[in-house]
C-alpha cells in the first residue's frame, strides 16, 4: 500500500492524513504506432504521477495521487478505429465535479498532470479558478520537465523514440518488437506560420502520418527510457514538493 496513491488506501488512513496537494493525471486512450499500445498516455501518466509523489512523500510532503482520467481529446483522429475522444466540454464537466470534491475537502491544491498533447486545460482552470477562488489549480506537461535531446536522438511528438523508451522501462511485456514499427514519418502543413509555429490548426492525423506515429522510434531502448523517466519524475517531484508547500495567499515575488 503506497500512501500517496487514493486507490490503494483505506477510509481509515485517508481520514487520518491532512493532503497538502491532490495529483490528478489525465491521459488518453488511442493507437501509437503499430509497436506501443494504446494505454501508453495513461500508463504514462500514472507511472510517472506515482514516481514524484513517492520522492514527494519521503521528502515529508502530503500528495495524494488521484486515480488517472484515461480518456483525453482526440477530435483530430476521429477515424482512426478505437481513438476514444473526451470533448473538452466534457473534460470541463469532469474537472470541474474533481475539484467540487477537493474543495468541500478542504484540499484547497491540484495539480492536473497531463501526458497527452491534445489535453489543454488551461481555459478550464480560468474558469474554474472563478467558481473556486480558495483553490489553487495548475498542470503540467511531465514529457516537457526535461530536454529530450540529452536522451535521444530523434525528437518524439507521438510514440516515437522517448515514448518508447519509457514503456520500454515501464512495461516491457507490451512493447511489440520495434521491427514492427513504423518509422513515424510525418507531414508537416504547407501553410508557413503553422510550420513556423506562430499559427495553429488541429492535425487531421491519417493525413500526416501512415502509421499514426509522429517520430522515429527504432532507437529506442529501455535503458533510455529508465534515464529519461527518473530524471523527468525527480523534476516533476521538485514541482510537487513547491506546490505542495506554497502559501495560496502568497505565491508571487
Amino acid at each position: 500500500m503506497r500512501p500517496y496513491i487514493l486507490a490503494e488506501n483505506t477510509w481509515k488512513t485517508v481520514k487520518e492524513t491532512n493532503y497538502e496537494v491532490a495529483v490528478l493525471p489525465w491521459g488518453a486512450c488511442e493507437a501509437h504506432n503499430y509497436h506501443l499500445p494504446y494505454g501508453t498516455d495513461i500508463m504514462e501518466a500514472n507511472g510517472v504521477s506515482a514516481e514524484a509523489a513517492r520522492i514527494a512523500w519521503e521528502k515529508g510532503n502530503k500528495v495524494i495521487v488521484l486515480p488517472a482520467i484515461p480518456f483525453g481529446v482526440n477530435t483530430g483522429q476521429f477515424d482512426v478505429k478505437l481513438d476514444m475522444n473526451m470533448n473538452p466540454s466534457t473534460q470541463l464537466m469532469v474537472l470541474r465535479d474533481v475539484v467540487d470534491v477537493l474543495n468541500r475537502q478542504g484540499i484547497y491544491k491540484l495539480i492536473i498532470l497531463n501526458s497527452h498533447g491534445g489535453n489543454d486545460f488551461k481555459t478550464m482552470i480560468r474558469e474554474l479558478g472563478l467558481q473556486f477562488p480558495e483553490m489553487f489549480l495548475c498542470s503540467c506537461n511531465w514529457y516537457q520537465a526535461v530536454d529530450q535531446k540529452t536522451f535521444f536522438v530523434n525528437k518524439d511528438d507521438h510514440a516515437g523514440e522517448m515514448e518508447t523508451s519509457v514503456i520500454m522501462h515501464l512495461h516491457p511485456e507490451l512493447v511489440s518488437p520495434l521491427s514492427e514499427a513504423g518509422d513515424g514519418a510525418a507531414k508537416k502543413f504547407r501553410i508557413s506560420a503553422m510550420r513556423e509555429g506562430w499559427a495553429w490548426a488541429e492535425r487531421k492525423w491519417l493525413q500526416v502520418t501512415n502509421d499514426t506515429g509522429v517520430g522515429d522510434p527504432r532507437q529506442a531502448t529501455a535503458e533510455k527510457g529508465a534515464s529519461y523517466f527518473k530524471a523527468a519524475t525527480e523534476k516533476v517531484a521538485e514541482f510537487f514538493i513547491e506546490v505542495a508547500k506554497a502559501d495560496r495567499n502568497d505565491l508571487y515575488a
